[in-house]
């Protein structure tokens, strides 16, 4: 398996208060709402601001000395951090999963913001910064789709690991399992690729939000592409020595995505919304990660 690149750079406002929590065990969680729109351009020329939502944590002693800085809801702020996976049991059954950044240094900005409240009550700066960069492996071969539309759209599953020595000095390992949407030419030209291939991904979080069959309320963080390499199998790779016959890079045009955003969703709706971040509010969904009383790891 590739060795794991994993890292998330925000710029936005707070949304809310931010809160400090305490898990049975004591660990200190210090929780944020990080919120802001990204400015982007359509493949009709029009520009498009999509509003974007991610819930930042800090564990341990650095959750500790986090609020003691004070930070309010309305604050601009920089988050520097990863992307973390977690699984639990649902109480009504059934596996849940969530991914969300897990920040490792959080500073206010002197800068005064551009704020835009929306209908839940809380705020998003006008003009964010949203960035990921990715190294994994692909998990499952993936399949090339076309929206209503016509647009391409190919979804990849990332195992992107993480290496940490605990406490006592013992060598820990996590795997993140982030997914990845690719668009259009970027799409088809990354359609060959196959489970176990290592490769690079740049891009931007997004929120998506639906309902399911009970009815309800479901949210989920993933990365839209902007840039996808695939890396060599070399052995550094942790995989066979075979090398792809040429290099694959694709890089989204300006036309960053299509106008349509999902399988049965109108041209129409699309328009609207620009795509399904487009309609989240701050409150939709955020309630969709791991009980409180978990465990949870430094």
């Amino acid at each position: 398996m590739a060795r794991g690149m994993n890292h998330v750079y925000l710029v936005g406002a707070l949304a809310r208060d931010p809160e400090l929590r305490y898990t049975p065990n004591g660990t200190a969680v210090f929780e944020a709402t990080v919120a802001g729109e990204d400015r982007i351009v359509g493949n009709d020329g029009r520009e498009r601001n999509l509003p974007w939502y991610h819930r930042v944590s800090i564990l341990g002693k650095p959750a500790e000395w986090q609020a003691e800085r004070n930070l309010k809801g309305g604050d601009a702020v920089m988050v520097e951090g990863t992307l973390d996976y977690s699984s639990w049991d649902a109480p009504e059954g059934g596996k849940r999963s969530a991914v969300k950044v897990k920040a490792l240094r959080m500073e206010g900005l002197d800068a005064q913001p551009e704020l835009i409240q929306d209908a839940g009550g809380g705020v998003r700066m006008g003009n964010g910064m949203n960035e990921v960069a990715l190294i994994g492996n692909v998990v499952r071969d993936p399949e090339l789709r076309y929206t209503p539309a016509g647009d391409a759209v190919l979804g990849i599953g990332l195992a992107v690991n993480e290496t940490w020595n605990d406490r006592a000095g013992n060598k820990q390992e996590k795997t993140h399992w982030i997914d990845v949407t690719l668009w259009r030419e970027m799409a088809e030209a990354m359609k060959e690729l196959r489970k176990g291939d290592p490769v690079m991904v740049k891009g931007r979080l997004v929120n998506e939000s639906w309902t399911d069959k009970d009815g309800n309320k479901r949210n989920s963080t993933k990365v839209e592409a902007t840039r996808v390499e695939a890396l060599s199998r070399g052995a550094g790779a942790g995989a066979s020595a075979a090398t792809p016959a040429g290099p694959r890079t694709q890089t989204a045009s300006s036309a960053a995505r299509p106008q349509g955003n999902g399988y049965g969703q109108s041209q129409n709706q699309a328009a609207n919304t620009g795509n399904r971040s487009g309609g989240l509010d701050i409150d939709q969904g955020l309630d969709d990660f791991p009980p409180e009383e978990e465990d949870l790891p430094f």
